[in-house]
């Protein structure tokens, strides 16, 4: 009689083998979960940090082109300040920031008796710290689980600044 192979002979009586390794069995979509979640969570906790930070990012670099551009063209230093208040206003609504913790120093060159002054390049850095997602106000950890951005600018003075 010749040999059957189940595969092939389909009268071929049905044999079990069993191995010694038939007590794991169904383990391996265990470890693939388990494994999975372990390295997901990480994962999801990058994506979202990465994503704070790039519109952070984007806010501080922005907020320091516009504040240097609506202080530029103001008329004189009342209208600069009303317009680099409603500017970083907009700013931290429109990214999401707070607006404590936003940093703005604004300096001109050549400097002068006043910044701004007609005709002097303003430079404007903005800056700011990123708290981490899940970080626990408890014991200052905020402080240190935050990421500093910042940014700067550089604009022209009108030359008629501060004339009527």
């Amino acid at each position: 009689m010749p040999l059957s192979n189940r595969s092939t002979d389909p009268d071929a009586p049905a044999t079990v083998i069993r191995t010694a390794g038939d007590s794991e069995r169904g383990s391996a979509s265990l470890e693939f979960i388990l494994v999975g979640l372990l390295m997901l969570v990480p994962l999801v906790y990058l994506v979202v940090t990465l994503g704070l930070v790039q519109g952070q990012s984007l806010g501080v670099e922005a907020g320091a082109r516009h504040l240097a551009r609506a202080v530029s063209t103001a008329t004189d230093a009342a209208d600069a300040d009303a317009r680099a208040e409603r500017v970083l206003a907009s700013i931290a609504d429109e990214y999401g920031m707070d607006p404590s913790s936003i940093e703005v120093a604004i300096d001109c060159r050549p400097a002068g008796a006043s910044c701004p002054h007609a005709g002097a390049m303003l430079h404007v850095t903005i800056a700011a710290r990123i708290a981490l997602p899940l970080a626990p106000p408890v014991l200052g950890l905020e402080r240190f689980a935050s990421i500093p951005v910042e940014a700067s600018a550089v604009q022209k003075v009108s030359r008629l600044w501060g004339g009527s």
